[in-house]
């Protein structure tokens, strides 16, 4: 798929003319460009992700003539580390959507969950459960309490004297 094919499937799903598809498509890649070439790194989650890597200077072979060394000079290369659903849909052929969107429902959900906001859990659920655990033996005390006084009185009680 080129980029024109890309332009009119992208109007078609999104019911965009021609004109307007290709004209979203042409600042897509020219924000893309824009970021990449500031170093910035472009993520699209589920997807993958864009960035740049810095390649250090080496010595190659000319190919032409291999027994030639050519010195190849430092630059910046582009990377896509593609994500998840992609590598799946890659190896499927499929699109797994529904696996994408429950990949990035656990990511925003794991993120919501800091360290501090679990520790923060444990201690309430701690304090509750002791808070309980009084109560309940508070409670057991009174009614020990009442059984031992219930008992003195049966067995202070004389008993009953046959006619």
């Amino acid at each position: 798929m080129n980029k024109s094919e890309f332009a009119k499937e992208l109007g078609a799903r999104a019911g965009l003319t021609g004109v307007q598809a290709q004209k979203v498509t042409d600042e897509f890649l020219a924000l893309l460009t824009e970021a990449i070439a500031k170093g910035e790194r472009v993520a699209f989650l589920g997807f993958g992700s864009f960035s740049t890597s810095q390649r250090a200077a080496r010595v190659g072979v000319n190919p032409r003539n291999p027994g030639q060394k050519v010195k190849i000079p430092a630059r910046k290369a582009v990377r896509f580390t593609p994500g998840a659903p992609l590598k799946a849909a890659a190896n499927s052929g499929k699109v797994a959507k529904k696996k994408a969107a429950t990949t990035a429902k656990k990511a925003t959900t794991t993120a919501k969950k800091a360290p501090t906001a679990v520790k923060k859990d444990i201690k309430k659920a701690t304090t509750a459960v002791k808070k309980d655990v009084k109560k309940a033996t508070t409670a057991v005390k009174k009614d020990v309490k009442k059984v031992a006084a219930t008992a003195k009185k049966v067995v202070r009680k004389p008993a009953a004297k046959k006619k």
